[in-house]
């Protein structure tokens, strides 16, 4: 593969992983599971969750919104349409999202990688009582959201570092 297209994996990475996030959000908000039972949220929120509470229905909408719009952001690092951008707003978006997600995936915001593995360890005691569903939760969170984060984060700022790199 060229180095050219390379430099372009991280934007259309970003862009694929934002598709996938908003269809899993745009099919809770429509009434699916789509692994919201999965979801690393203590108990008393997960009960809100998948009791379909109006606050986590409305979120779901504004997460699927908000994942259309990293689309087009994604895609704007690549496009010739980005002009109509201004360049340092797109350079902090890219790197504010892809550090972010990856201090998410790492643990640096609650969930993630170090928590998880924490957790299931017994190095930190899950909560009293949800201990069965902790470790199931941390599990998901292991395997599923902690790397698709990474991935995601790694995605925007490979979109950011090739947009920095590029002339005006």
């Amino acid at each position: 593969m060229p180095r050219t297209d390379r430099a372009r994996v991280g934007a259309y990475g970003a862009a694929a992983c934002a598709s996938a996030y908003g269809a899993m959000k745009l099919a809770q908000a429509l009434g699916a599971n789509a692994l919201a039972d999965k979801d690393p949220l203590p108990p008393e929120l997960r009960e809100r969750l998948l009791a379909r509470d109006p606050l986590f229905v409305a979120s779901h909408w504004a997460l699927a919104a908000a994942a259309v719009v990293g689309v087009v952001v994604a895609l704007a690092t690549l496009r010739p349409w980005r002009a109509a951008l201004p360049r340092r707003l797109l350079l902090a978006v890219t790197w504010t999202l892809g550090i972010l997600m990856i201090a998410r995936s790492v643990g640096a915001l609650g969930h993630g990688l170090v928590g998880d593995v924490l957790l299931l360890t017994d190095v930190r005691p899950p909560p009293v009582g949800h201990a069965a569903l902790a470790r199931d939760l941390a599990w998901w969170d292991l395997l599923l959201w902690s790397p698709f984060f990474l991935l995601w984060g790694a995605c925007w700022t490979a979109a950011g570092w090739r947009l920095g790199r590029r002339r005006r």
